[in-house]
């Protein structure tokens, strides 16, 4: 099992990692995406409100299903996994922030066309060489949808929008700066400024991200039974 896991998740590259700005919040394989199905089948049984944010709810469901996700992940990349309380508190506290931003998305008029999503999904079926029909093959193996699939990735890249035009404006890098890093790490000028580009980002996206989750509302019922 180890080991088919471990192919699937080579074969199919993670979601996140050509969309976002910096760091994907929710970069998964797309194998450990298979445990959703069967996650979703128990959807009516779980279906509890595990978080209110602002006027937006985070559904017991689907925390489930991001745990099985995230558990899938770790394994297939032979991670040790965190006790399961701790797991799920991580995974909340990520479905938090991530549905502050998608407020942010829809407030603001953000939207994804189906054109650079279609874009986006040749360029991650090029990334695995394989065409999109073959790409939407793999996918199916691993007990996904396309459609599912195709959500996934637009709501990546909704994320990666917001996160662009909030954080884009804050990194500043000086000349003096660069040249330092070009001398210590012997890198080109260029290398120099994506890699100093990257790093200023990063920082400022963990500030961004507290500074939105101390304004918005959240009531956090995890651990109400």
């Amino acid at each position: 099992m180890h080991s088919r896991r471990t192919l699937r998740s080579r074969r199919v590259a993670t979601l996140g990692a050509s969309l976002a700005l910096v760091l994907c919040l929710t970069a998964l394989p797309l194998a450990s995406l298979a445990q959703s199905n069967f996650e979703s089948l128990e959807r009516q049984s779980l279906d509890r409100i595990v978080a209110v944010v602002n006027d937006g709810a985070i559904m017991a469901s689907d925390l489930e299903e991001r745990v099985a996700q995230t558990r899938s992940q770790l394994e297939a990349r032979d991670e040790s996994l965190p006790p399961e309380r701790v797991l799920r508190e991580q995974m909340l506290d990520r479905m938090i922030v991530e549905e502050i931003q998608l407020q942010m998305a829809r407030e603001s008029g953000l939207s994804v066309d189906d054109t650079d999503l279609n874009r986006q999904m040749r360029s991650i079926a090029e990334g695995n060489g394989m065409s999109l029909e073959q790409f939407a093959d793999a996918v199916e193996a691993d007990g996904l949808t396309f459609a599912d699939v195709r959500e996934q990735i637009r709501r990546e890249m909704l994320l990666s929008q917001v996160q662009r035009r909030e954080i884009g404006g804050r990194v500043n890098i000086s000349d003096s700066e660069v040249e330092r890093f070009m001398e210590e790490q012997g890198a080109t000028r260029e290398q120099a400024r994506q890699a100093l580009f990257q790093r200023q980002a990063n920082e400022e996206l963990d500030v961004w991200m507290q500074e939105i989750r101390s304004r918005a509302f959240i009531d956090n019922r995890l651990a109400e039974r």
